[in-house]
């Protein structure tokens, strides 16, 4: 009995250690989110979008505005393991919820410490720069829905900016950067491409050959339309006002009335000087130097950044697989009038 009542008593001071799975990490709650900006001021936004789908170019162009800062890649919520890894164990959770620890008001502090760390992350930097509006760019390729969800959980606040392209251009567009970079994942179907497209190009612009596997098309369509579905469902339900999106396409042929209303949307006001700016910024394309760089050959095959490339590119075959999987949010997105195309 005695040993029962030691037990029960060091569980009560120090928490269980033998617990094996942690409770769900709290969302900051409003009083939280009041008590941080006292340290944190500045106003945050999130570019999220499928991988290859133009949000590396969306960070460049927001950050032009002298208001506004944006950087790349933190992958708070996009990409494994996340902010929340810092908390996520059971060791953390009794640490920073023990009864004893009397610095948490007897509430998990959880939630706080994510807050901190990728405020003092992204402020640090936009305190250099002398903005007050700072973002993070992070493709959303893998986790969709559960990124927008983290993303709530710790920044209700935050706004929230999705980023849409074609997904047979996100497919080209993928599919050349794997070649490009020889990626380790390829397998042998892939290499054999590879290695006809070094021989004779032609094949692959005449209907003749295909640059893709079947494999490879449904793979890609499908992990599109899921991120299509599950950001902008998730975007609106969880951020309503604080949700924006856009289409790629529109970004290119419009610049500077895109960015303008981005910009409305973070809260800034923009000065008509920056559309020669933002000219200026669209004519360069790190992304297509960087792989011409790396394997120049197959590079130079596929004029990067562009809308449409897919026309080119596309067989009969590949047409009729994207269709089956992703037809209707090409529709949906206004890509396409019907399923005829």
């Amino acid at each position: 009995m005695l040993s029962r009542f030691r037990s029960a008593a060091r569980i009560l001071l120090k928490g269980d250690s033998r617990k094996k799975k942690r409770n769900p990490i709290p969302s900051i709650t409003a009083k939280e989110m009041a008590e941080i900006k006292q340290f944190f001021p500045r106003e945050k936004f999130f570019i999220f979008g499928h991988a290859r789908s133009g949000t590396t170019l969306l960070m460049r162009l927001v950050r032009l505005h002298p208001e506004v800062h944006c950087n790349y890649q933190a992958h708070f919520f996009t990409r494994q393991p996340l902010l929340k890894s810092l908390v996520d164990t059971p060791e953390a959770e009794e640490w920073l919820g023990r009864k004893s620890n009397r610095w948490n008001q007897g509430r998990d502090l959880s939630p706080l410490v994510l807050r901190a760390a990728a405020d003092f992350v992204m402020e640090r930097e936009a305190a250099r720069e002398g903005k007050r509006i700072v973002g993070d760019k992070s493709p959303s390729s893998t986790i969709h829905g559960q990124a927008v969800r983290d993303l709530h959980a710790v920044y209700p606040d935050a706004k929230l900016v999705y980023i849409v392209r074609d997904g047979r251009d996100v497919l080209v567009s993928e599919r050349f950067r794997n070649l490009v970079e020889e990626s380790k994942f390829l397998k042998a179907d892939d290499k054999r491409i590879i290695a006809e497209l070094r021989k004779d190009q032609t094949q692959f612009t005449n209907g003749t050959r295909s640059i893709f596997t079947e494999a490879v098309i449904r793979r890609v369509a499908k992990g599109w339309v899921t991120n299509l579905q599950e950001t902008e469902e998730e975007g609106r339900r969880l951020f309503g006002e604080n949700y924006c999106s856009l289409r790629y396409e529109d970004l290119l042929a419009h610049p500077f009335d895109e960015m303008q209303r981005l910009w409305l949307f973070l809260g800034v006001q923009a000065d008509p000087s920056l559309e020669k700016t933002i000219a200026a910024e669209m004519s360069s394309n790190p992304d297509e130097e960087w792989q011409a760089k790396r394997n120049e050959d197959i590079a130079s095959f596929l004029p990067k950044g562009h809308a449409g490339n897919w026309q080119r590119l596309f067989t009969g075959r590949d047409k009729s697989a994207f269709k089956e999987v992703a037809g209707e949010m090409l529709v949906k997105w206004k890509y396409e009038k019907d399923l005829s195309w």
